[in-house]
């Protein structure tokens, strides 16, 4: 007997035995044909999974600072979110593809590894990660094209004019990386071995700036992704594609945002091959090379980058009021840090941190967008004060609310105050987390140190433009250093580089002020 047969051979014995019982007691009814009513069932005991409370899962910390990335964690034990729907019913769970991670000692001859020194094995293995990676990178942009795309444009389940929102250039990175993938599979030898990659690299990183439209459209991809995905057809779509093997538990901004978590990985793999390259080695200066153009490439689209998310967000800022309207969000480049915060009341909140001034707003719909009213008069961070608050110091509004709140209420706050004549605000804001209140903690103190930091350095420019003369009379910064440039060094010991003509506030710091008097004296 198989012992999954078991529970089902227990209920026939039991209902036999219960028959002989009453054929035993009742012998006069045996030739009476058997009743058709449907005996009362007996009351079933439920499973122990439903008689334990639930538990309150904590929630996944994130770190979320410029653009807001989204990860779905996702468990085989974990019930489903979505209503069943009929295709997905009676459905085995589908085999997940994953990849195998490939070593280079692994994929080629096993006698050339042995011939081979640890570091130029090592080596090895940092260049062929490096051709593996766009291998893979190839394989997923393929996949997002074919899988996504296309399908959605054929079914109509999106416009054109969507798709080419949410995908951007994608297309366009394909043949760039096919390009690097061939070059690279060029100069590999019969053995697998690799002896000169820096050339290569040098000659193909400066196509990486093609990436800048990529990633200054990603903000308004994710925006109208996310919006989309309130449309059954394209949340049954994305939720049949999650569900298929080809996808490997990914959704689709996974897909999308593959090619920016890559072009960030560029200097880590490139590094990895200088740090096991022998300085002697031609790809020492070629690969130092490399690492100077994707640093450079890496930092200027990051600062793009920036400042695309920060006209997004400006764009969609609604006033109630002219008086709302501030110049130093009209004048902000980069969004310092943003989010959902909650105040003492409950009510939930989108703050952005601009370059020097804070933004409390709410979330609305408008025009089917998805857009931040301002909740009060913009603050400048100049004038903010910042209180870190201590676990149960805030009390949270309303005398039912307070009376059954508990600690989870009334943690990770933190307040910000502004005061201005007669103007004046108090915000007590709640964070998620402890993690996420002291990224907002650290971003704040960093934006006002660099507002002291910079009105600093603009006084003492000021002040430095005009240097006083014994007589009294007011000479200019620049002739007093000419003058002291026709003459000799040996009356001081400061050297001087005669490019700069503005003196900044580190070389004023380090003159010595009797020096400067007495240079001063000599010039007059």
């Amino acid at each position: 007997m198989v012992a999954k047969d078991y529970p089902f051979y227990l209920t026939v014995k039991r209902a036999n035995c219960a028959l002989e019982v009453q054929a035993v007691a009742s012998p006069a009814k045996e030739t009476e044909e058997p009743s058709t009513k449907r005996a009362k069932p007996l009351s079933r005991v439920t499973s122990l999974a439903s008689l334990i409370p639930p538990v309150r899962a904590t929630p996944l910390k994130r770190f979320s600072q410029t653009l807001q990335r989204s990860i779905s964690f996702r468990s085989d034990n974990r019930p489903d979110l979505f209503s069943p729907r009929p295709w997905s019913r009676n459905m085995p769970p589908a085999n997940t593809k994953r990849r195998d991670s490939k070593l280079w000692s692994e994929t080629f001859d096993v006698c050339v590894n042995h011939m081979l020194t640890s570091k130029e094995i090592k080596r090895q293995e940092a260049i062929f990660e490096l051709s593996q990676g766009e291998e893979d990178l190839i394989e997923d942009l393929k996949l997002a094209k074919k899988a996504y795309h296309d399908p959605m444009l054929k079914l109509s389940i999106m416009t054109e004019q969507e798709l080419n929102q949410i995908f951007g250039t994608l297309d366009s990175l394909i043949p760039l990386h096919e390009d690097l993938l061939r070059r690279l599979q060029e100069v590999r030898k019969s053995d697998g071995s690799t002896e000169h990659v820096g050339h290569i690299l040098v000659g193909w990183l400066p196509c990486l700036n093609s990436y800048d439209s990529y990633c200054s459209n990603q903000v308004a991809a994710k925006a109208l992704l996310d919006h989309k995905k309130q449309d059954h057809r394209v949340q049954d779509f994305l939720q049949r594609c999650l569900e298929s093997p080809f996808s490997r538990k990914l959704d689709l901004w996974n897909f999308l945002d593959i090619p920016r978590s890559r072009l960030v990985k560029y200097p880590l793999l490139l590094r990895e091959i200088l740090r096991h390259t022998p300085n002697d080695h031609p790809d020492q200066q070629h690969l130092e090379e490399a690492i100077n153009i994707i640093q450079g490439i890496v930092a200027e689209i990051n600062i793009k980058t920036g400042e695309s998310e920060c006209q997004y967000y400006k764009e969609r800022l609604i006033y109630l009021e002219e008086g709302q309207r501030d110049s130093l969000i009209d004048n902000s480049r980069v969004v310092c840090c943003h989010g959902e915060l909650k105040n003492n009341r409950g009510v939930k909140l989108h703050v952005f941190l601009f370059q020097e001034v804070l933004v409390i707003t709410r979330t609305i719909t408008h025009n089917e967008q998805l857009c931040y009213q301002l909740y009060r008069q913009p603050i400048p961070v100049r004038d903010l004060v910042l209180e870190d608050l201590q676990d149960g110091e805030v009390r949270v509004g309303g005398s039912i609310r307070g009376a059954f709140s508990n600690n989870e209420r009334i943690k990770n706050f933190f307040r910000v105050s502004f005061k201005s004549g007669s103007q004046s605000q108090s915000h007590s804001l709640q964070a998620n987390d402890s993690f996420n209140k002291q990224q907002w903690l650290n971003c704040i103190r960093q934006a006002k140190e660099k507002i002291t930091c910079a009105g600093k350095a603009r006084v003492l420019n000021s002040e430095a433009h005009f240097l006083l003369s014994p007589n009294g009379s007011r000479v200019s910064q620049g002739e007093t250093i000419l003058e002291q440039m026709d003459q000799s060094d040996s009356e001081s010991d400061c050297s001087m580089d005669t490019s700069e003509i503005n003196i900044d506030c580190e070389h004023m710091e380090q003159t010595n002020s009797c020096e400067s008097e007495k240079q001063i004296e000599t010039d007059v």
